[in-house]
């Protein structure tokens, strides 16, 4: 990929202003959605097409194809481009971050820059001020710019010194039975404190949903999880654990006296300029207190519908009924199965303009403009029993229930989906017809759950064939067992992820949904009400056309989207 910066113009100024236009044109975006992200980005000073990507109008690689084409500017892949981590230090990792920029190569004197936003020549400028080279600008995505600058700077060198200045300050006796005195003295310069700090920003910039601190017998271990899947990321000295868990604890506002009993707390921090929530919870363990932090990015973009995975029936089916003037639709799946995300996708669907939306929820973990949010709260005594109560004196059009937890909480959503009320909620069940039987063992009559309910969504996560390192193969013995399982053809090559830097050496990035979405068809609620058995229910659905999630797993192996072996480890149902 030659640079010829002598022959490329130079980029245009103000681009970033008539992007919404530029979209519009190109039938990216609607104008409803251009609406919607200029009254927002006058509240956030943002650049609109960061605004609109956030917003999940279009998706940044739509976005790049198109500022790539109206600058002139050719596009950076980075997902399959081997960055020089020296080049990349020319520029320090904070103004990189700040400005999304990643320094590529030398080229003819010139320096290869790959950059969000070309036509800031402001940024172009600093560079060149910078690296004292004239810089030759390309064009990427925000989120492989990101990767990439996480790639390089990373934390384990300093990570280890710091450790190790932790583990020498102190005997070790005296830090495996330290007094609480002395843990509630680790000051704002203690290695403690900038260990605490890697750990969080290093799991943001990973994409890690936890950080899991674990005592082990012979050294401290932490673990990310990250598509779902925990990950070994550092070892430390066992003697660290005393000082970090009491850092952890003072920033959260938990009781360091207290070893013995598991304590919850939250620590709010801003990490790479995005405001972050931590939720923290404490158990003692037969080596030492573990620890486990949550981290929810309030700045994340929005999965949109088109976004999460349905297959193109499902995503039909589901849009149609998702405007419905009432009713209840459930999102049923284990924990962890992205059911708070579609859920969130949907009401951002609905306009919120015409229509009170109200939720409750445990915790809120994304902000919406125009929508009245609100969470459980124990010490107040806000359930999301009594907190559904409370809504429906709120004259709400569509409520979202965050889950449905006891047989109180179902008996007032099914009433109020049954009063003229749209009702959104999730449920703990492994599929689609399961979640209707758990109505049924909360005690709801059949002929309620028949009335009201008018769809269940049952899904999983799975993670995705990572781009950067994807490569075909001959079909196994296990895929072609699965195939067979699923009354498929098999195709003669699969796909599968090799292990790269981008992913980590796993051979996936990122992860999308499977689906199976429940109709309530007459012969379904006939069954229902007959008190029929999950077989006969499932057999009656299917014959109305629902995909079962094995099915809509395969379809993702099909076409590369995914592995047997990881639809065997999160999704396979029999």
């Amino acid at each position: 990929m030659a640079v010829e910066a002598s022959a490329r113009p130079r980029p245009t100024p103000g681009l970033q202003d008539r992007i919404g236009q530029v979209l519009l044109a190109e039938g990216l975006i609607t104008d409803e959605q251009l609406a919607r992200a200029l009254n927002a980005q006058r509240l956030a000073y943002a650049p609109l097409g960061t605004v609109l990507v956030n917003q999940g109008a279009v998706h940044e690689d739509h976005m790049t194809v198109v500022l790539s084409a109206h600058l002139e500017i050719p596009v950076a892949d980075l997902k399959h481009t081997d960055v020089d981590p020296d080049i990349a230090r020319l520029v320090p990792e904070d103004f990189a971050r700040r400005n999304l920029v990643l320094p590529l190569r030398r080229d003819n004197g010139h320096l290869a820059v790959a950059m969000n936003d070309p036509s800031n020549l402001m940024v172009i400028n600093d560079i060149r001020l910078i690296t004292g080279l004239p810089v030759a600008p390309y064009i990427a995505a925000p989120s492989d710019i990101l990767l990439n600058l996480t790639r390089i700077h990373d934390m384990h060198p300093r990570l280890s010194v710091a450790a190790k200045t932790l583990n020498e300050s102190r005997p070790q006796a005296q830090f495996d039975r330290m007094m609480t005195l002395e843990l509630s003295k680790v000051t704002s310069n203690s290695p403690a404190v900038e260990i605490v700090n890697l750990l969080i920003t290093q799991g943001l910039r990973d994409r890690a949903s936890d950080i899991h601190i674990e005592p082990q017998k012979n050294y401290l271990r932490v673990r990310f999880r990250i598509d779902g899947v925990l990950q070994d990321m550092a070892h430390l000295p066992s003697a660290t654990g005393a000082a970090l868990s009491s850092r952890v604890k003072i920033m959260a506002g938990m009781n360091i006296v207290e070893r013995r009993r598991a304590q919850d707390g939250q620590i709010s921090v801003n990490v790479d300029g995005r405001e972050l929530d931590v939720r923290v919870a404490t158990m003692e363990t037969i080596w030492g207190e573990k620890l486990v932090m949550r981290l929810l990015d309030r700045g994340r973009s929005l999965i949109t519908l088109p976004q999460l995975g349905f297959s193109q029936g499902a995503y039909r089916e589901y849009h149609r009924l998702l405007h419905s003037p009432y009713g209840m639709m459930i999102v049923s799946g284990p924990t962890g199965s992205g059911k708070t995300t579609t859920l969130y996708a949907s009401i951002h669907e609905l306009d919120s303009q015409v229509r009170n939306i109200m939720t409750i929820e445990d915790p809120v973990e994304y902000m919406f403009d125009h929508i009245n949010q609100s969470q459980i709260n124990k010490l107040a005594d806000i359930s999301f029993a009594n907190g559904l109560r409370a809504i429906l004196r709120q004259d709400p059009d569509i409520i979202l229930v965050g889950e449905i937890r006891d047989r109180e909480t179902a008996e007032i959503a099914v009433q109020s989906a049954l009063t003229g009320h749209l009702v959104l909620s999730s449920l703990h069940a492994t599929d689609a017809v399961g979640a209707l039987l758990r109505f049924t063992d909360m005690g709801i009559e059949g002929f309620l759950i028949a009335s009201s309910v008018i769809a269940i969504v049952a899904q999983r996560l799975v993670r995705k064939t990572c781009d950067g390192c994807r490569v075909p193969y001959e079909p196994t013995q296990e895929d072609i067992e699965f195939a067979a399982s699923v009354g498929a053809p098999l195709p003669t090559v699969l796909y599968r992820g090799q292990g790269c830097s981008r992913c980590n050496g796993t051979g996936y990035f990122d992860r999308i949904g499977v689906f199976e979405v429940l109709t309530m068809s007459d012969e379904v609620k006939r069954l229902i009400i007959a008190k029929a058995s999950h077989a006969e229910i499932m057999k009656a659905a299917m014959a109305d056309g629902m995909l079962p999630l094995r099915a809509d797993a395969w379809a993702k192996i099909a076409l590369g989207v995914t592995t047997v072996s990881e639809v065997m480890r999160s999704v396979y149902i029999i």
